[in-house]
């Protein structure tokens, strides 16, 4: 992925630990989706309250996830993502906190998908003609299967919004979630 900054790269388990809560997660994500907003922007976008996000970005900025930025009115300085995408080691120690994160993150994808549904009818026409909930059973090997992940991230990862510098005018924050994984059965084996 020549060119494009690298996703954050977590190995520490307090770092997931913050990232487990669900508030932060979803704050972590909305600076990510729509770039530099203040604690009220973020509480709104959230359903929380502007004390509580302020406080638990705070707690994000310990950790380096987000930073205060200058703002436009003087007023209130927003707060920004300070990475464009993140990502886990390999330590089989810390498997138990990399669940934790990515249960947190299926269950605010849940959320998107939800309140998207909806409110479907409601967008434009030609956004609910863009927009699509896809799914694929597919028989591959697992090389194949690296290669269609990698393949769909070279697609994709231009357009992730914090990387994209100057999107078309009309564009918007979208929510794209790939899952890419081999079936399991009833009795916990791989189906054939």
């Amino acid at each position: 992925m020549a060119g494009l900054p690298p996703r954050k790269r977590i190995e520490d388990v307090e770092l997931m630990r913050a990232l487990a809560h669900p508030l932060r997660s979803a704050l972590v994500d909305h600076l990510m989706a729509v770039g530099p907003r203040t604690a009220s922007e973020c509480a709104a976008a959230v359903g929380s309250t502007a004390s509580n996000c302020s406080w638990h970005l705070r707690q994000l900025a310990q950790h380096g996830l987000v930073e205060r930025v200058e703002g436009d009115d003087g007023r209130e300085r927003p707060w920004r993502a300070c990475q464009v995408g993140i990502e886990f080691g390999d330590d089989p120690a810390l498997r138990g906190a990399q669940l934790a994160v990515v249960g947190t993150t299926l269950a605010r994808e849940r959320e998107l998908i939800e309140r998207y549904l909806d409110t479907a009818d409601q967008l434009d026409q030609e956004w609910q003609d863009a927009s699509g909930i896809n799914m694929y059973s597919l028989r591959v090997t697992a090389a194949e299967l690296d290669e269609l992940v990698q393949g769909i991230d070279a697609l994709v990862r231009p357009y992730v919004s914090a990387i994209r510098e100057d999107p078309p005018e009309g564009a918007l924050p979208v929510h794209v979630g790939l899952r890419a994984f081999p079936r399991i059965d009833a009795e916990g084996k791989p189906s054939a």
